[in-house]
Order: structure tokens, then C-alpha cells, then sequence
């Protein structure tokens, strides 16, 4: 894929970065040689090789999904400057 000095451009806009002309001209090759590299990874053939998440193959540890409270909201309203019922007193911000 070619990169053009626009795209070169919009890419340097939407990053804020200011370049220059000269730069503009330069990274116009970067970019290009860049993708030109990533295309390459199309000519590969995956059909067969599994997903993965890392090089060696292990299992991760599991446990029960259980829904709990964590048994410790009694320290944590304790914290808290006020509170109602068991509830967070806030100060109202909707008028």
C-alpha cells in the first residue's frame, strides 16, 4: 500500500504532531515500507495453527464463579464520612 503526503498528513493531524515538509516526504516512505511489511503477513497460511494466547502451553487456574459481597461491606461503610441504611450519604449535584 502506498502512502501519499495527505494521508501522511491526517495521520500527523489526528496524532497532533506538527511535521514538517521535509519530514512529510520522508515518513511518506516509512509508512509505505511499513505496510508493505504488514501486507506480507497476508501470504501466510493459517488455516491450521490454532489461536493462542501465549507461546507455551498452559492451563489457567479457575475458579467458581460466585457472586459474594466480598464479606467486608461493613469496613467499608465504616470509611465512609456518612451514611443512611447502609448506603452512602453523597451530597446532591442534579438540580
Amino acid at each position: 500500500m502506498q502512502v501519499d503526503e495527505a494521508t501522511v498528513r491526517r495521520i500527523a493531524r489526528l496524532a497532533r504532531i506538527r511535521i514538517t515538509d521535509e519530514e512529510a516526504k520522508a515518513l511518506e516512505g516509512e509508512l509505505s515500507g511499513i505496510l508493505a511489511w504488514v501486507e506480507q503477513l497476508d501470504e501466510v497460511n493459517t488455516d491450521n495453527v490454532p489461536p493462542m494466547t501465549r507461546v507455551a502451553d498452559m492451563k489457567l487456574k479457575k475458579r467458581a464463579d460466585e457472586v459474594t459481597d466480598g464479606e467486608k461491606a461493613d469496613d467499608i461503610i465504616a470509611n465512609a464520612p456518612m451514611t443512611e441504611d447502609h448506603y452512602f450519604v453523597v451530597p446532591k449535584v442534579v438540580e
